[in-house]
């Protein structure tokens, strides 16, 4: 199949040059997402009602300043969650149909827009819950554009790699660094008015979205690569037959047979249901369902937490609040990394997750055990959670999605790679939404029984992998057996 069937440019860089700017781009885009969707969550303690105990009481912007405050709060978490979860499903459908690059941009200028109209709720003096809500609505819509667009961008790019889960692990810490960032934005302007806590990160995704517009190459073909993630001399008649390179680490691999290159070529998008049959897909989609709703709790309620809870017998201001949540992403950054690293080295997606797991939970009890005892102790406990809690979160929607969304039973097709990403992370959207809706109104009664639900839902999690893991062990130990003999 030659590059101009497909509408290919001539490349004037090499290889190595796309596949970087690829990286960088998509890294930009999914981190300015994340980065707009941080806002809500540093404002909570400035729209929601002051705790006496926090030493300023009153405060509060209607309609989140009364006793119900924070079951409001909770219901914007829902209806931006919600709505995010049902659009990854038709974004992830869409997505493996049109063009990337528009879809992409188009998402991340609409995504923009609606952050900025939260914000704008500021200056109009906007007390509807209504106004809010259909915003958060609108948001989730557009916002729920973006993972299946960049997954599936890195995923023709990059192919069947040993090195895929350190790749997707460090480039999936856009989500932690676009938490950080947005933290950092809207804390240091939150003094100014809690709309330009809106505004800047709007400002921002929008930006990068015409970056995207402009530079963003979805699809190796377009650049005369061939689809099987390999680049394709392109010779004279007569010539002998192509060489492919593997894209990952260059190395040969030999002549692609007319059979093989008609398996990889295809372009047929799968079906949905047929992609929830594929072997692993419904395990870790509900695995993620469980270990989202504990990191977007979090995400959204961390900043409100560290307010309302004294530390060494002291109260944080709502800035330093939304600052210190950042240690959390950070410990987020490097659990990525290294849960991509361990599945390398164990090749063993499902054993890695649940180590990660499994550790979460004493590193939950200690959080909210210990604490409020020192900054030097709850930043260092903070710190575990994330990376615990994070790692197999980061690793189940990158190198798993894209490994599940490439499998041998779909023959290389690479359109299934968006719809399996939309369904895994879809799913995982849901509990996202449930975790946050359930912490508005549980933490009323304790924050003791917000982390018993966070304790509860790993450990569902856990269940989902084991028998994928047993799986993985036996398999390990097979081959132990046959290269011992």
């Amino acid at each position: 199949m030659d590059a101009a069937s497909h509408g290919a440019v001539p490349r004037r860089h090499p290889l190595l040059f796309h596949q970087i700017s690829v990286l960088l781009l998509t890294f930009s885009a999914y981190a300015a997402f994340h980065a707009s969707r941080k806002p809500p969550s540093i404002v909570k303690s400035v729209l929601g009602p002051e705790t006496p105990s926090s030493g300023t009481g009153g405060g509060g912007w209607p309609p989140f300043d009364g006793p119900s405050g924070p079951h409001r709060l909770g219901e914007l978490d829902l209806a931006f969650l919600s709505f995010y979860a049902v659009g990854m499903y038709l974004a992830g459908h869409v997505a493996d149909r049109v063009d990337l690059r528009r879809f992409l941009a188009l998402g991340m200028l609409a995504s923009g827009i609606a952050t900025a109209a939260f914000g704008a709720a500021y200056w109009w003096g906007v007390h509807s819950l209504g106004f809010f809500v259909a915003v958060q609505v609108a948001s989730g819509i557009v916002q729920s554009i973006g993972w299946p667009c960049v997954i599936a961008v890195v995923g023709n790019w990059f192919g069947k790699s040993p090195r895929r889960g350190l790749i997707m692990g460090i480039w999936n810490s856009n989500t932690s660094i676009g938490n950080i960032l947005g933290s950092i934005i809207a804390s240091s302007v939150l003094e100014f008015g809690w709309g330009w806590s809106f505004l800047l990160p709007g400002f921002l995704i929008a930006a990068v979205g015409v970056l995207v517009w402009i530079f963003l190459v979805p699809d190796p073909r377009d650049l005369g690569f061939d689809t099987a993630f390999k680049e394709v001399e392109m010779k004279e008649p007569g010539v002998e037959p192509l060489e492919v390179l593997d894209l990952v680490n260059g190395e040969e691999m030999g002549l692609l047979g007319s059979e093989q290159t008609h398996e990889v070529n295809s372009v047929t998008a799968i079906g949905f249901l047929e992609a929830w049959r594929l072997p692993g897909v419904a395990p870790f989609a509900f695995c993620l369902f469980f270990s989202k709703l504990v990191a977007f709790t979090f995400l959204y309620w961390l900043p409100f937490y560290i307010r309302h809870t004294d530390v060494a017998g002291k109260h944080v201001s709502h800035k330093t609040a939304g600052i210190l949540s950042t240690i959390f992403d950070v410990g987020g950054v490097l659990g990525g990394v290294s849960a991509g690293i361990m599945s390398d080295r164990l090749n063993a997606r499902a054993s890695t997750s649940i180590f990660f797991l499994f550790f979460s939970i004493p590193t939950l009890i200690a959080y909210r055990s210990y604490g409020s005892i020192s900054m030097q102790l709850n930043i260092s406990l903070m710190f575990l959670s994330g990376y615990f809690v994070n790692g197999p979160y980061s690793l189940i929607t990158t190198a798993v999605s894209a490994e599940l969304g490439t499998q041998d039973m779909i023959q290389g097709n690479s359109r299934a790679l968006a719809t399996v990403t939309a369904i895994i992370d879809g799913t995982g959207s849901v509990g996202a939404a449930l975790g946050p809706l359930l912490t508005g109104y549980i933490s009323t009664r304790g924050w003791n029984n917000v982390f018993l639900m966070l304790i509860c839902s790993t450990s569902f999690a856990i269940t989902f992998l084991i028998h994928l893991a047993k799986a993985e062990v036996r398999n390990k130990m097979s081959e132990r057996i046959t290269n011992g003999t």
